[in-house]
This record gives structure tokens, sequence and C-alpha cells, in this order.
């Protein structure tokens, strides 16, 4: 595919920003179908149940790998240089900020993509909830907090100056990545014909995989067809909230992937809940619950920032490509998601929202 044609006509940013839109809209059409969440899956599980909503997350992982290690068998793609892989990881950043991202994401009945998409569709405590979050990862980043965030993420770094890439440390060929992703789908699809998940779920929760390779794909093209260096890139929501947020309130901001991704994620849910009659206004139900969003939102944002990755940048995006902090981050997700269901003993804490 060329798409030079299109970035001489509206430029190197403007065009980086589509794919963003392009990639965001896929996903939120397909996270609002599925209802993909990653603390949905996580307190089912705590709840000594493996059904649909692990069944879906496991699809969707499943899903990201296959296309993105298969694209990479076929070269179609090369993330060894993705902006994850090409910088040296924090494999305490990964625990620390996975456990706080895991227990932060209970807290707020939502991951942070699950909250963008359910603010698109009417929910005011996810928007409420979803500011928060992009505030709190703003200042994660450049503000207050950046410089607790460094402490911890320079405590136990990759060596190398590169990410680990967990099949080459291991030893495996490359044809495992795609091995293994047909395991666990397959693992999925069994999950899937005993919850009896229809065939549509399941397609858009594969969608949501699929968004993961898409961003992959369409940033790798543009890496290899733009004047200036373009860092390969694919959804996570953490750095990109804080991008979107600033580029809304900066002036000087630029396009890029982030800036368009949120708002594609927006568009893709909306549209999706309006042709499904799923547009509803919710608000909180009492005190504790809008204590205990908040309370989350801000342990997410800073979490997300220091694991180097949402449950979707990390547990999914990452994961695709076998980063090895990403794989770290997400263990740590699942375990302080799983934890924080135990420490609230589930109450009022539905598996699903």
């Amino acid at each position: 595919m060329d798409i030079v044609p299109l970035i001489d006509r509206i430029g190197e940013s403007p065009t980086a920003a589509l794919f963003g839109l392009v990639t965001g809209v896929i996903f939120g059409i397909a996270a609002q179908r599925s209802r993909f969440c990653l603390r949905a899956a996580t307190v089912e599980f705590a709840r000594g149940m493996m059904q649909d909503k692990v069944a879906v997350w496991l699809l969707t992982f499943s899903t990201a790998l296959v296309w993105v290690q298969g694209a990479q068998l076929l070269g179609l793609l090369d993330t060894t240089e993705a902006r994850m892989m090409a910088v040296p990881g924090s494999w305490s950043g990964a625990i620390v900020g996975g456990l706080i991202f895991g227990a932060g994401m209970v807290l707020a009945r939502g991951c942070s993509g699950r909250l963008l998409v359910l603010a698109a569709t009417g929910n005011l405590r996810s928007v409420v909830s979803g500011l928060i979050f992009a505030v709190t990862a703003q200042m994660s980043l450049t503000g207050w907090l950046a410089p607790i965030r460094d402490r911890i993420a320079a405590l136990w770094i990759t060596s190398g100056g590169r990410n680990m890439d967990l099949l080459t440390a291991l030893h495996l060929p490359r044809e495992a990545g795609l091995v293994i992703g047909l395991a666990i789908a397959l693992v999925a699809l069994e999950l899937s014909r005993r919850n009896r998940i229809g065939f549509s779920r399941l397609v858009f929760a594969s969608g949501v995989g699929f968004a993961a390779a898409v961003g992959y794909g369409l940033t790798y093209m543009l890496s290899q067809s733009a004047f200036e260096p373009v860092q390969i890139e694919s959804l996570t929501f953490t750095g990109p909230s804080a991008n979107t947020l600033m580029f809304f309130l900066d002036r000087t901001s630029v396009l890029e992937f982030d800036v368009g991704l949120v708002p594609g994620v927006v568009l893709g849910s909306f549209l999706s809940a309006l042709l499904a009659k799923e547009l509803k206004f919710q608000g909180f139900e009492g005190s504790t619950p809008m204590r205990n969003a908040m309370i989350g939102a801000v342990m997410m944002g800073f979490g997300g920032m220091l694991a180097g990755g949402c449950a979707i940048g990390a547990g999914v995006s990452g994961g695709s490509i076998f980063a090895g902090t990403a794989w770290l981050a997400l263990f740590c997700m699942w375990i302080g998601g799983m934890s924080m269901d135990v420490i609230l003993g589930g109450r009022g804490q539905p598996a699903h929202v």
C-alpha cells in the first residue's frame, strides 16, 4: 500500500493522526460490541469463574498475537524498533505500576480503555474517571508525580539499552509467537463454546485484537515512507490520554498518532452504541462508588504511566510483540486486580459494567 500520495497531500503529522483515528474507531466499535475489559476478566477469574469475560479477553489477546506475529513472519511488519522495544524497559515499573493499575481498575470499575468506551456511550461516571485518569497520567509524565515515577522506574531496568524480547531471551524461534497465539485462541474458543458466546461477540472480541495489529501496521508503513522519524506504536491509553488532553490545552501541540487515537475510540464507541440503541446517561450510584472511582482513576493514571502502558498498551499491544516488561506488567495487573476484588469482598462490584 503506497501512502506517499496521502503524506504529500496532507502532511506527515496529519497522516499519523488519521491513522490513529482509524485505529481508534476500529477499537471503539469492537470494544463496545464485545464488552471487552481486563477488569471484568480479572474480577471473574478472582471469583473462581471462567466465563464470558475471561473468554473475550483471551480471544482479544490471542488475536493480537496471531495478527502481529503472522504479519512479522510474512515480512509485512517489523516491530523490533517499536516504541516499547527500542528503549530500556523497567522491571520495577512493570511490577509496581502493574499492581497499582490493576487495583485501580477494580476500584474504578473499568480499565482505562473501557472507561473511554463507556464515556462515549453516556456513562458520566466514566467521563469523570477518565478525566482524572488523563490528568494524573500527565502529572506522572511531566508534572509533580514524574520524579516519583522516575525513581521507581530506575530501580531495575532491562539491560542492553532496549526492552527484552521474550522470544529471543527464551531462545525460541520466531514462529513460536504465532504458535502461542493460536494455542491461546483455542483455549478462548473452547471457553466461548462452554459459555455459549454468540458469533457476533466473538468477531468483535477478535476485532479488538485486530485493532492492535492495525495500529502497528499503519505506523510501520508511515515510518517507512515519512521523511521525519516516526515511532512504530499501537493501542495504548495512558500516554495518549495525557497527550490528547494537552493538545486541547496547549496551542503549540502538534498532531500525532496519539491525538487521533483517543477521539477515534470515542467516535467508534458512540456510533456503535447509537446503532445498537445502547446510548444511555448513567451516573454514580452513591458516594462510595464515586470515591472509589476517583481513587481508582488516580491509581490507573500513575500506575499505567509507571508500568509503561495500560491494560491495552501493555496487556495487548506490548504483549503482542513479546516485550518482556509488558508481559510482566500484564501479570501484575491481573494480580493487582484480583487482590483488590478480594479486599473488597466482591461487594457492589459486578464482574461487568
